[in-house]
């Protein structure tokens, strides 16, 4: 049997550490689940483990692209089936980490089969948002498919580019191709679903306020000026710079916001994402290994426990 282990959870939670920590118990390989350390050079504002811990553990789907480049959901689904089938023939264990919970959802359900990007149609709806401005292409959006519309925050500028998108392409509103047909490429796998989901917020946000001040602290300014420099074509609408923190740091670097407002609105984004990575998680059949406001021990014990079933029945 080909199995599976799912580190889920919103940022902050101290994934990493645990996982490297569950490799000193278990012959583990880590697959990285993160849409943001897919990206080379952008290490700092993505709490990116050292080359000390990669070295430690084998690390994959870290650094495969450039800032320029994209990676698709269909893409993560390809290479993390191939690579935990080569993990297990080693005679290792996959242990799949991050908070990308798009990437989890598209593994364990499957994706429906959508055309690819059109960068014309793309570069005429991001003219259009300059233009005008991406609440309005969500309004447009609700009329033409007000089920999708319903699903996508009015600010989030890709998912609203790609629904408008695909519908110009074949003529369909997304959530019907969606409803048409689904590919799930991940059968055959054994999956033990394991997630941290806090229950107590305030200690969850004051973790996320630590971490972003760390990495002020730490040179995520420098980082991100180093990437314009590395690659100039690199803009803030590249979907590398619509990560969280990367995108505030360039309004900041690009003196549309000052110092304060960097910390406030870096804060504030990351604690946005991690309460939608929590009601992904609350919608997900998984075991909550939180039972204790985020204690690391607990937490540790917990995780190592369920691996040692999980592996007892397979």
């Amino acid at each position: 049997m080909i199995h599976a282990i799912l580190l889920m959870g919103p940022t902050a939670t101290g994934k990493t550490d645990l996982a490297l920590k569950l490799a000193e118990e278990f012959p583990i390989e880590i697959i990285s689940v993160d849409s943001a350390l897919i990206y080379q050079g952008m290490d700092i504002g993505t709490a990116k483990p050292s080359s000390v811990e990669q070295k430690r553990v084998k690390h994959h789907l870290i650094d495969i692209i450039s800032p320029l480049e994209s990676y698709s959901v269909a893409q993560f689904i390809d290479d993390s089936v191939r690579l935990i089938h080569e993990i297990n023939a080693r005679g290792k264990i996959p242990l799949l980490v991050g908070g990308t919970m798009m990437y989890y959802s598209g593994l364990l359900n499957g994706i429906s089969e959508l055309p690819l990007a059109d960068p014309k149609i793309r570069a005429q709806l991001e003219l259009e948002a300059n233009n005008s401005s991406w609440q309005e292409l969500h309004t447009r959006l609700q009329q033409i498919d007000p089920q999708a519309a319903e699903k996508i925050n009015s600010n989030d500028k890709q998912r609203i580019s790609r629904a408008l998108e695909i519908f110009y392409q074949t003529g369909k509103p997304i959530s019907v191709l969606q409803s048409e047909s689904n590919i799930k490429k991940s059968s055959g796998i054994n999956f033990l679903p394991l997630a941290i989901v806090p229950e107590n917020r305030e200690i969850l946000h004051k973790r996320i306020e630590a971490r972003f001040n760390k990495m002020l602290e730490n040179g995520f300014a420098q980082e991100v000026l180093n990437l314009h420099n590395t690659f100039p074509e690199l803009t803030i609408n590249h979907n590398s710079m619509r990560c969280v923190g990367y995108n505030q740091m360039w309004q900041y670097l690009d003196g549309q916001i000052n110092k304060q407002e960097l910390s406030e609105m870096g804060i504030a984004a990351t604690r946005q994402l991690a309460k939608r990575q929590i009601t992904w998680l609350r919608s997900m059949d998984v075991v909550n290994l939180d039972t204790n406001n985020l204690n690391s021990s607990i937490l540790y014990s917990n995780l190592s426990e369920c691996v040692k079933n999980f592996l007892k029945k397979d």
